[in-house]
């Protein structure tokens, strides 16, 4: 049965809603001026403190819904209860795409795909140094991968509200999707023959970082269309994932 216009309207509003948690993190959040503020919500078992009195002070300020809930209810909205500290806030993400959406409006691209990165203060600037550097928009897969939660904002320094996000469930279907739309997949490998600065890339590529420890899946290397190696010297065997995503993001031609 095909799904109606209401509910593919629906779906595509929520896919465009980033839940945060964490007092810190959803104070800084609100007095954001770059950051549109949909929802606060708010453990009813919270005790009084200063921070939470100042987060309803800005809600009323800047005419922000807020809602009570008991603690586990909240812990579903966070999905994270032992460190949600009876906080979350809904924000609209503007610069969240499906996979479609992005190709759509996008002829060329230059595109970071993440598979399996745990840390998320790797992840965090990895999307800094892509924000700040001349990648298109970012692949993240939700399987192996760290969630966007407040580690990964802090660690963003807040670029992650002003680069293209593609989320997706199936990273090997997505990279596939984009290859069927002439897309040229490119992981990063110790055993590639060839260095970054030996390739002529296509006008749309992808690049896939791998994690931290066991590199890019072999799934994913099953499919990639080319190889391509960062070289060492001094006998250093790896960059830091992080680090290589600066270079692809400053270093390619």
């Amino acid at each position: 049965m095909r799904e109606s216009s209401q509910y593919l309207a629906k779906k595509s509003k929520l896919a465009k809603v980033l839940t945060i948690y964490g007092r810190n993190a959803v104070y800084e959040a609100l007095l954001d001026r770059g950051v549109v503020s949909l929802k606060l919500h708010l453990a009813s078992s919270n005790k009084k403190a200063k921070i939470i009195d100042d987060m309803l002070l800005v809600c009323s300020q800047e005419n922000i819904e807020v809602v009570y809930h008991d603690k586990l209810a909240l812990s579903r909205i966070s999905k994270n209860a032992k460190q949600d500290q009876g906080v979350a806030l809904d924000i609209k993400m503007d610069n969240f795409f499906s996979q479609e959406e992005f190709i759509s409006l996008n002829a060329s691209y230059r595109l970071l795909a993440i598979d399996g990165v745990s840390n998320p203060q790797n992840l965090g600037m990895i999307i800094r140094s892509a924000a700040a550097g001349k990648i298109s928009g970012i692949i993240i897969s939700a399987k192996g991968t760290s969630s966007i939660n407040p580690l990964v904002v802090k660690a963003s320094a807040g670029t992650i509200f002003k680069i293209p996000i593609i989320q997706t469930a199936n990273l090997v279907e997505t990279l596939k999707y984009f290859q069927a739309s002439k897309g040229v997949v490119y992981t990063l490998s110790l055993d590639a023959k060839k260095s970054y600065k030996q390739i002529a890339y296509s006008d749309k590529s992808i690049f896939v970082l791998g994690n931290e420890t066991h590199g890019v899946s072999k799934e994913i290397q099953s499919i990639c269309n080319k190889s391509i190696v960062i070289p060492m010297n001094r006998g250093v065997e790896s960059l830091n994932v992080a680090m290589s995503a600066s270079i692809l993001a400053f270093c390619l031609d």
